[in-house]
């Protein structure tokens, strides 16, 4: 089978953990209410930041750090799940409310406008693939597989020149060709959608364990978060001009 874009989900993943069927499996709704749950931890985190700027914003690095250290070893421990997603979703939740508030006090208003964008294309995206708009095929899923490998690379490379102070201007520029780069980035991530709900799908098929459901809600909290900082990036973009 082939590889999700999203790492959290990658090959025969819900079928290795499947095995045989236990008698109380993962379900669609078990890992909906489980990504519910996750959301709310993250708006939690955000509204703690947003309250209390001076004591949270300082804490955006640890926050940052904890949350890549809990994501990899949810990914490689997935029997961990139903622990540190919450726990992702929390800290998470501290650094987007962080870059949020900061972001908001130069473009007032683009919060809002992204939080409302990124919950309106999961809400859109979830009702085309429910009614089959939209199908995670095999070409489907190596396209989207290679244009996320390809922004990854970019990310990458422009952090490391970075260090030398050089500045991919497309990548971070606001002039057409960084708001083009940004519409497309914003486009691959929440294609990357599609592919999460295809592979929940799948695993609720394949009689997965019932700690997969929180497995399931961290990957589409993983995709989620690089949407919203996605669609805050080009709205900062659309505003600096």
């Amino acid at each position: 089978m082939f590889k999700s874009g999203n790492p959290a989900l990658k090959g025969d993943v819900f079928e290795r953990e499947a095995g045989v069927i236990p008698a109380d499996p993962m379900t669609i709704q078990g890992t909906v209410n489980k990504t519910l749950l996750s959301l709310a931890l993250v708006v939690f985190g955000a509204f703690m930041v947003w309250m209390k700027p001076l004591v949270f914003t300082p804490m955006i690095w640890p926050a940052a750090i904890i949350g890549f250290i809990v994501a990899i070893a949810t990914v490689f421990r997935k029997t961990w799940a139903p622990v540190t997603t919450p726990i992702y979703a929390l800290v998470e939740g501290v650094v987007l409310g962080t870059i949020s508030a900061l972001l908001e006090r130069s473009y007032p208003g683009i919060v809002m406008q992204a939080v409302a964008l990124t919950f309106g294309t999961l809400f859109c995206l979830l009702l085309a693939y429910s009614s089959g708009l939209i199908k995670a095929t095999e070409n489907f899923k190596l396209g989207i597989v290679a244009a996320t490998g390809a922004i990854a690379l970019i990310y990458i490379v422009s952090m490391v020149l970075g260090l030398f102070k050089i500045q991919i201007p497309f990548v971070f520029g606001g002039g057409p060709l960084g708001i083009l780069f940004s519409l497309f980035v914003v486009s691959i991530a929440a294609l990357n959608l599609v592919i999460d709900f295809d592979f929940i799908e799948t695993g609720a098929e394949a009689g997965a364990p019932k700690y997969m459901e929180w497995y399931g809600a961290f990957s589409l909290m993983i995709t989620l978060v690089w949407l919203y900082m996605e669609i805050l990036r080009l709205l900062a973009k659309t505003r600096q001009r």
